[in-house]
């Protein structure tokens, strides 16, 4: 997007090479390097993002009382972080009435499932003989 507008803006020929280079060199960035261009929501600089990830972690321990943010962001997803800054756009009522009832329910899928995960995998660990006896339970039941 950026890179098309130089081109539509540089179009004198001694911008030629400057262009030229320009493009050679951005070749090598991957996609989503520069994210920040395509979703105006996300911050631009460095000092900005981490601001961005404080309060959304300052939130969290405020709420838990935990430091760690960790089993957080795998129980409630990678994009709870634009949670907080999404409830705060503008227009928000009108995007959300956007998505279509099939996608909704299609991610509802996803967050269940790996809320599930979470919880599964915590049963595990709190008591391991207990789960698997209940695993064992399940299997003869569905196979016996």
């Amino acid at each position: 997007m950026l890179l098309d507008w130089m081109k539509q803006t540089y179009t004198k020929p001694e911008d030629a090479p400057m262009v030229d280079n320009i493009l050679r060199y951005t070749n090598g960035f991957w996609n989503g390097l520069f994210t920040c261009y395509d979703e105006y929501h996300l911050p631009r600089t460095n000092n900005d993002l981490e601001q961005f990830f404080r309060q959304t972690k300052a939130n969290h321990r405020r709420i838990t009382g935990l430091r760690n943010w960790n089993t957080y962001i795998q129980r409630n997803g990678e994009l709870i972080v634009l949670i907080r800054d999404a409830l705060g756009q503008e227009h928000i009522e009108s995007r959300l009435r956007s998505v279509d009832y099939t996608t909704y329910k299609k991610c509802k899928l996803e967050w269940c499932s790996r809320l599930n995960e979470h919880v599964e995998r915590r049963r595990f660990n709190r008591d391991p003989k207990a789960y698997l006896a209940a695993l064992e339970h399940e299997w003869e039941q569905l196979f016996c």
